[in-house]
């Protein structure tokens, strides 16, 4: 979901931990779980304003877990060939980079609102922190998520499977990231495949990556729930960036 190129190598976690906390005068960041459906384009103008009252420092950073209504997002990379069945949901146009997205029930949207002037400024650093508290989150069910230098998400390899050349390991992709920035203020995020319908990315192709497939933690095998995920996701997201409350 990220136009930004990947680090040459992703740091290990444990070099992450501590990286992108605040400074020892800043509140926790405000954890919120948002109950049933939330339209996107309700939630961009959420975000629009609270990214602007973090700026100005009237509103604590916060972390914002939804799930979508079945929809499709163009990223700024966005080909429209990538887009196979355009009249099959909704389809937003979106300012945070990458191509296309599927968001829709079963998936955990994590929105981050960080503040990195209060952290660190640099960019890559922070989509290679988004991608360790994802893969630390996966790795709490057992899961080993693994990111790429060629394509952006964060994959899970699948060898029981036929790979896309002899000798290639099949992968899927569990979990999507997409950032943007305003005056350092982060919004967007990632996103993790629990349990939603797979059969639903078949309308475009998911970040521009078609001789690979796309799973959750259910279609692995794992009888994992959202509330399941938010436990996990909550707390790795204050070992790599601070406390939440």
């Amino acid at each position: 979901m990220s136009d930004i190129q990947p680090l040459p190598s992703t740091p290990a976690r444990d070099d992450l931990t501590g990286l992108f906390h605040p400074g020892p005068v800043s509140p926790p960041v405000e954890w919120r779980i948002e109950d049933g459906l939330t339209g996107y384009e309700d939630a961009l103008a959420f975000m629009e304003e609270r990214v602007a009252a973090i700026h100005a420092g009237t509103a604590q950073e916060l972390v914002w877990l939804i799930e979508h209504p079945p929809l499709y997002t163009a990223g700024t990379s966005a080909n429209a060939a990538d887009l196979t069945e355009p009249d099959r949901f909704p389809v937003f146009q979106t300012g945070r980079g990458g191509q296309y997205t599927y968001h829709g029930p079963g998936q955990r949207v994590a929105y981050v609102m960080l503040d990195l002037k209060r952290r660190r400024q640099d960019v890559r650093a922070f989509v290679a922190a988004l991608e360790a508290w994802v893969i630390g989150t996966l790795d709490r069910f057992s899961v080993k998520g693994e990111r790429r230098e060629d394509r952006v998400g964060v994959w899970v390899q699948r060898p029981e499977r036929a790979g896309p050349a002899p000798g290639v390991i099949a992968e899927d992709k569990i979990a999507a990231i997409g950032i943007r920035l305003r005056k350092w203020v982060s919004f967007h995020g990632v996103s993790i495949n629990v349990e939603p319908d797979l059969s639903h990315y078949a309308g475009i192709v998911p970040c521009g990556v078609s001789e690979h497939g796309v799973t959750s933690l259910v279609d692995l095998g794992l009888p994992v729930t959202m509330a399941d995920l938010d436990v996990a996701l909550k707390a790795e997201f204050e070992t790599v960036f601070g406390a939440v409350e």
